[in-house]
């Protein structure tokens, strides 16, 4: 089906450039800003992905591919399969480049094989590339040189060239709420443990509830222990999230820990809700153990 007439031109920015200059960093950039992000794009495919891109949907009708030398034929074929890509889109050759010296040093420190090495040599075939690489450096619409970039800084400059204002300044706090007697979550940044609040489980009235009930949220929350806890964590947070976007992380995920995470934890991560929810950030509520036993 053709895509409607007010459709916004399909935009792909093609990542190129030396082994351990960041492309891998590069795209995890564009992911975040919405990108639809492949790694290793075999070249004969890019014809292909960009007819099928062009007339399904894609979300923000934007790609981010990385295309170098690992794939056999991405020399030789990739100018002219390049030139013939349709007029009808935003192209872009992002070419990431490095000094010699500080790609030995990654190399080295990552303890991986470049792409190009024969015998374990990895500076001949730093050399080989680099070399290699030339015409393709002149094609580049754009080059970024990462030898005294980290890759925060890579990251942040990205988002400073192609993110939208929106989506540059909304970072994504996840909020999760468990019990430590299921076993806190892995897929957390940091936890905080609030089984020092007063415990609604002790209060038969209260027990059978959870803590999105209005009165075991008040017993939690409304008293001088509680508040003194979120005067110092509404300030802390505030502090944190400009840091933790500062050193390129997209978002932050936070587990709230109770015993059985049914009514303190549950209660205060509502309460972290209400106060998020006036700040500039995207955020999403997880209770993962509200309904168990």
């Amino acid at each position: 089906m053709p895509k409607p007439v007010n459709s916004p031109k399909l935009q792909i920015i093609i990542i190129t450039g030396l082994a351990g200059a960041g492309k891998s960093t590069a795209l995890n950039a564009f992911e975040d800003m919405g990108y639809y992000a492949i790694d290793n794009l075999p070249v004969f495919l890019l014809k292909e992905l960009q007819a099928k891109a062009g007339t399904e949907h894609l979300p923000n009708r934007k790609l981010a591919l990385v295309m170098d030398c690992r794939d056999p034929a991405f020399l030789p074929s990739f100018t002219t399969v390049v030139m013939q890509t349709s007029s009808c889109l935003d192209k872009e050759i992002l070419f990431l480049d490095c000094n010699e010296e500080v790609l030995l040093r990654r190399f080295s420190q990552l303890r991986r094989q470049h792409p190009m090495a024969t015998e374990g040599k990895i500076r001949e075939a730093v050399i080989r590339e680099k070399s290699t690489l030339q015409p393709l450096l002149a094609q580049a619409t754009r080059v970024i040189d990462t030898s005294r970039m980290t890759p925060h800084e890579l990251a942040r400059q990205l988002r400073t060239i192609y993110g939208k204002q929106e989506s540059a300044d909304r970072f994504v706090v996840n909020l999760m709420s468990f019990g430590f007697k299921h076993g806190p979550p892995t897929e957390t940044d940091t936890i905080w443990d609030v089984r020092f609040l007063p415990n609604p489980y002790f209060v038969p009235e209260l027990k059978p509830y959870t803590g999105l009930d209005e009165r075991v949220a008040e017993y939690v929350l409304e008293n001088e222990t509680s508040r003194y806890f979120f005067a110092l964590l509404e300030p802390l947070l505030e502090f944190l999230i400009p840091q933790y976007r500062k050193e390129g992380k997209a978002q932050l995920t936070i587990g709230i820990g109770c015993t059985g995470g049914k009514h303190r934890s549950v209660a205060v991560t509502e309460k972290l809700k209400q106060f998020l929810s006036r700040q500039n950030v995207k955020l999403f509520v997880d209770h993962r153990d509200i309904d168990k036993a």
